[in-house]
């Protein structure tokens, strides 16, 4: 059966340091003159889920004018600073290496299931050298919609389409809302406890698997190869 491997990004593949409320930052200011006041959380959501919970905060009706203006000033802002990434931030334990072992299989596909907008996520990918084997074209990303889950079932249908074959997804990620996206949907679930969500919160959130880094690859293999027990 072929795996088509979902990646989430903040905390799971890269840390990428404090730049996200300082692209936000910028982008709230070049869209609508105001500064940031108040940011939501970011942990495991979407960019549209937070850029609507960001509107809210600043009493801002959130129009689709709206929503894509601060979105294109996002990227814009990422753009001017995205060369800064690699003194910023870093790969995480193992990262590399497993997204290379597992590029070295034919009945795996690689690509991602993430909160952040597409030319976010390549900056921050390419920045660690974590792009070259994934495919991008066919990844679950942040503008779709505000639920996660549906980040997966398009990332599963670029794919097969692509593809012309049918996968098994694997999701992993560092929060329980990566979780809920993949059990959503009959994907397997794994989960990486490093970011802010505890291995523990992460096996309450139903993770088949719970890692506590990418640093054993074997491991990760057998995570999102091996198929869990009904």
């Amino acid at each position: 059966m072929n795996t088509l491997v979902l990646w989430d990004i903040d905390r799971t593949l890269v840390d990428a340091g404090p730049v996200g409320v300082d692209w936000y930052r910028a982008a709230l200011r070049a869209a609508t003159g105001l500064d940031l006041a108040r940011t939501p959380p970011f942990g495991g959501r979407t960019e549209r889920w937070i850029t609507l919970e960001l509107l809210a905060l600043h009493d801002l009706a959130p129009t689709e004018e709206l929503v894509a203006r601060l979105h294109v000033e996002l990227v814009a802002a990422a753009g001017r600073e995205h060369a800064r990434l690699p003194e910023l931030g870093r790969a995480l334990p193992g990262a590399r290496a497993a997204v290379e072992a597992l590029a070295r299989r034919d009945d795996v596909v690689q690509s991602l299931v993430t909160g952040n907008l597409p030319e976010i996520a390549r900056f921050k990918l390419a920045a660690f050298d974590l792009d070259r084997h994934l495919d991008l074209e066919v990844g679950g990303y942040g503008q779709l919609s505000e639920h996660r889950p549906e980040l997966v079932l398009e990332a599963v249908r670029l794919a097969t389409a692509k593809h012309a074959r049918e996968f098994r997804a694997a999701v992993v990620g560092d929060t329980p809302h990566d979780v809920e996206a993949a059990l959503r949907h009959g994907a397997v679930a794994v989960g990486v406890a490093t970011g802010r969500s505890s291995a523990e919160e992460l096996r309450e959130a139903g993770a088949h698997t719970v890692l506590a880094d990418l640093s054993d690859t074997a491991a990760v293999l057998a995570a999102v190869l091996d198929r869990p027990s009904p």
